[in-house]
């Protein structure tokens, strides 16, 4: 799921067939599925994993699992592509799990499950957790307002804060009731929220706690936690 900048709309991804499902004043600028790598057998169909407006609302990039693990990006709209996992070269070490553009839209990162981090277009590389232990596998990335730096965190809800990213705290060696999926960041301040797929949320760096779903009955697990947009 993504947001339209002015916060009045947003677009639904289904992660299996790639097809789109826009809401509100969220604008039809293609999707996964009409492309040429959901052709043929589904069980060659790449995974749809993530997706991301462009900061003019007006298109949006989606990240793909393909074959090969590798992290592929298609581009819609006014989306430019810069480049992916696939067009690097890269040797596979873990699973795309998630982009994060910079503010510009001229550039984006991808996040693997082992915590390592691609920089395409404008957006700088400030580190990443390739190659370091880590207690359990990443799962989302989020970045600074100004795209100078960024955290990850891991199902396990430990965040690592890089570039101009500060640490305000995290859920890693405590008791979740389930895991992290995702991680959000406050629009208003250097804050970010976690997100459990039991709806639980926590918030840290001054992000403010409206809410959650921890502790409900919910029938699907949560996946995912989006910012609203008109708090910039």
């Amino acid at each position: 799921m993504a947001t339209t900048p002015d916060g009045a709309g947003y677009w639904v991804l289904n992660a299996y067939s790639g097809k789109i499902y826009a809401f509100g004043d969220a604008g039809s600028f293609g999707e996964p599925a009409h492309t040429a790598s959901y052709k043929g057998s589904p069980e060659f169909w790449p995974n749809a994993i993530y997706m991301v407006p462009t900061p003019t609302g007006k298109g949006y990039w989606v990240l793909e699992a393909g074959l090969a693990e590798l992290g592929l990006i298609q581009s819609f709209g006014d989306a430019k592509s810069y480049g992916d996992e696939k067009s690097i070269g890269r040797e596979p070490n873990g699973l795309p799990v998630a982009m994060a553009p910079t503010r510009d839209g001229k550039g984006y990162w991808i996040v693997d499950s082992d915590g390592g981090v691609f920089a395409f277009g404008d957006a700088p590389f400030y580190g990443s957790m390739g190659g370091r232990h880590l207690n359990a596998r990443i799962v989302g990335i989020a970045a600074t307002q100004d795209a100078k730096g960024y955290w990850l965190v891991g199902a396990d809800g430990g965040v690592f804060a890089f570039g101009d990213a500060l640490f305000g705290g995290s859920m890693g060696g405590r008791t979740l009731n389930a895991p992290i999926v995702g991680i959000a960041s406050d629009p208003q301040g250097s804050g970010y929220w976690l997100a459990g797929s039991d709806g639980g949320v926590f918030a840290f760096g001054g992000a403010p706690f409206e809410g959650s779903l921890g502790g409900r009955r919910l029938n699907r697990p949560i996946f995912a936690i989006v910012a609203d947009p008109r708090a910039v």
